[in-house]
């Protein structure tokens, strides 16, 4: 069975300024991670600044993509915010994502196209 490709951009709550490089390295490494073993999901490649992040997916067809926002928004705010703590204080809420994302299919793009412009979302710290 062949595989979906889907960009997802996902900001944080209000477009706060709270992450940093290490960070999106915990959401990428561990999250994403987790996510992919249990939903059969391949990450292609992820990035972000301090408000958003940038993930290029490969998924399968019979996997919703809300169903995959979802997982991937739980896991990766649980785990920050578990290695996070100052987090708390700095959004004001125990909320980390905003409950809007973009999602885009990667039909006409190759994707090393794709791969090249998500990495060209460099996090500047």
């Amino acid at each position: 069975m062949s595989k979906r490709v889907v960009h997802l951009i996902l900001t944080t709550k209000y477009r706060r300024n709270i992450f940093d490089g290490m960070m999106i390295q915990q959401i990428d490494t561990g999250s994403v991670s987790s996510a992919a073993e249990k939903r059969e999901i391949e990450m292609l490649e992820m990035d972000g600044k301090a408000d958003h992040v940038h993930v290029l997916i490969a998924y399968p067809p019979k996997l919703s993509i809300r169903v995959l926002v979802n997982n991937l928004k739980s896991i990766s705010s649980r785990r920050v915010r578990i290695l996070n703590t100052h987090l708390r204080k700095a959004s004001n809420s125990e909320v980390l994502w905003s409950r809007s994302c973009f999602a885009c299919s990667a039909g006409g793009a190759t994707i090393e196209t794709l791969k090249v412009y998500v990495a060209s979302q460099k996090t500047p710290y």
